[in-house]
């Protein structure tokens, strides 16, 4: 996977791909909501944004203390020392290895969770929230290693120019490896797992899940949902899954073609229970 892999491929438009809003930083303080510092604005990966002030969001846990500095400049992708890196046109798809890299992924995710509630009063007060509690979540997961693997994977720009972090993020993917459940045919749907079922069955192959695929809106149609996913599947495949899964709102056509592009089949579930909302999806990594 390492080295300058540069396969392009055709990323669908996808309705639900969230953009990181930006308004000059001028957005009112809520720090009744999530603690965040006074005057902070929220981050931006626009390429027109210039560095800022530092922002630190006071986490919401104190057990949790997190390293966030928005004006921290990105790192060459040399001095990154990532395990898996996927080159194409501008971009460059790797893990996430900094903390304002999480902090990106979140809020990508909380623009997306409060996409169709622009018009509220309180929405930017929530997707902060939202974001806070997402990315201490996220490095909880990849921190914790036990039973299963996760791996959060960004997309940025590769080029010459002086960015921060924070405007160097376009896009990201959480990919998940680990074995089955004890019952577990196939991966349940977000949220679904049933607490008495956490125990893996070590005997059997192991597969990958990929959650919260997310584009900034202006990085759309540039290949880089495609790529970041076919990172993500090799990693997996790397990791030793023999199958990954993926699962979409049945009415999200833009979403099933990049999928179907990209090499992901509807699974046959044999009257397995499944949501009427969402379809599974898999990838054989075997061929």
């Amino acid at each position: 996977v390492k080295g300058n892999t540069r396969r392009r491929t055709f990323s669908s438009f996808r309705k639900d791909e969230p953009v990181i809003s930006t308004n000059s930083g001028k957005e009112e303080m809520i720090a009744h909501s999530v603690n965040v510092a006074r005057k902070a604005s929220i981050p931006s990966v626009s390429s027109n944004i210039s560095n800022r002030t530092p922002v630190t969001p006071t986490p919401l846990h104190p057990a949790e203390p997190s390293d966030l500095r928005f004006n921290r400049l990105r790192p060459s992708i040399e001095k990154s020392d990532c395990k898996y890196t996927r080159y194409f046109g501008r971009y460059v798809a790797r893990e996430a290895i900094m903390d304002e890299e999480y902090w990106i992924a979140a809020w990508l995710r909380a623009e997306d969770h409060y996409e169709d509630q622009s018009g509220d009063r309180y929405v930017e007060s929530f997707k902060r929230k939202f974001a806070s509690q997402e990315f201490h979540a996220l490095k909880k997961r990849c921190g914790r290693q036990v039973g299963e693997k996760y791996t959060c994977f960004v997309a940025v720009k590769n080029d010459d120019v002086t960015r921060t972090v924070v405007n160097s993020v376009v896009g990201t993917v959480d990919l998940c490896v680990r074995h089955p459940l004890h019952g577990e045919t196939y991966p349940a749907e977000p949220g679904n797992t049933p607490f008495y079922s956490r125990i893996y069955q070590p005997d059997q192959p192991k597969f990958g899940y990929l959650t919260n695929v997310c584009v900034a809106k202006y990085a759309r149609r540039q290949g880089i949902a495609s790529n970041m996913l076919l990172l993500a599947i090799d990693a997996a495949r790397l990791d030793g899954a023999e199958s990954i899964y993926i699962h979409v709102h049945k009415d999200n056509l833009p979403a099933r073609r990049l999928y179907d592009h990209v090499g992901f089949k509807m699974v046959d579930m044999d009257g397995a229970r499944q949501s009427s909302d969402l379809c599974l999806l898999s990838f054989n990594s075997m061929h």
